[in-house]
């Protein structure tokens, strides 16, 4: 059985896709890019802000699930430029603890509103007992 998991704590969708799905205690999270969920607008033009912003996304569709960013296993990344993995590293070294997920980092000549990142993954939620 599948749940669809939404918040407003991230930006709404903008097609065919929901923010997240859950099934038992594995949760599918669909790309987020830096929209900041009040105004849906990009949250700037600068990398750095762009890739925190996404992050920020991540951590609410996590929590809206019923875990947090720590409990994601697999992390794909994708950038327009290569050239800024030494930043999505720092940032995201302020939101992971060790043991990291599994990654991909891989560039692509567009993404949507034309902005330069945006990150999905897989979150499996501890048992608790």
């Amino acid at each position: 059985m599948k749940t669809i998991v939404s918040t407003e704590n991230a930006p709404s969708t903008i097609g065919t896709y929901s923010q997240a799905v859950k099934v038992r205690n594995t949760v599918y999270l669909s790309g987020q890019i830096p929209l900041v969920p009040e105004t849906m607008e990009v949250v700037s033009d600068d990398f750095a802000e762009q890739a925190e912003q996404v992050f920020k996304n991540l951590v609410a569709v996590c929590e809206a699930a019923g875990g947090e960013i720590n409990d994601m296993v697999k992390v794909n990344i994708f950038m327009t430029d290569l050239a800024n993995f030494a930043t999505v590293n720092d940032i995201m070294s302020k939101y992971f603890a060790e043991p990291y997920p599994a990654r991909a980092a891989i560039q692509v000549s567009a993404l949507p509103k034309g902005v330069d990142i945006e990150i999905d993954g897989i979150m499996e939620i501890p048992n608790v007992a």
